[in-house]
């Protein structure tokens, strides 16, 4: 006899600086993109991914306990957005 467990959620966060706000480190990506000659590149942008695996089994406690999570510590919500996406 097995017994199974319920199953954990994943979230996944990504975070980006707002738009408007400078970004040095997407600046330096991008001139070391044009300096290997990568061409056709724009503007770049970069950020941060977290992946977080939670003790929680209801999808909508789950996000919002992720979204506290950015409030509070994982985002700067002055300069950075950032978007929760709850992995069943």
């Amino acid at each position: 006899m097995t017994t199974q467990t319920s199953s954990a959620l994943k979230a996944k966060v990504l975070i980006t600086l707002k738009n408007g706000v400078l970004d040095p480190q997407g600046k330096a990506i991008g001139h070391s993109l044009a300096a290997l000659d990568f061409k056709g590149v724009g503007e770049v942008r970069q950020g941060k991914f977290i992946e977080l695996e939670l003790n929680q089994t209801d999808p909508d406690a789950a996000y919002a306990k992720v979204e506290d999570m950015c409030k509070r510590l994982l985002a700067n919500t002055v300069i950075e957005d950032y978007t929760i996406e709850i992995i069943t």
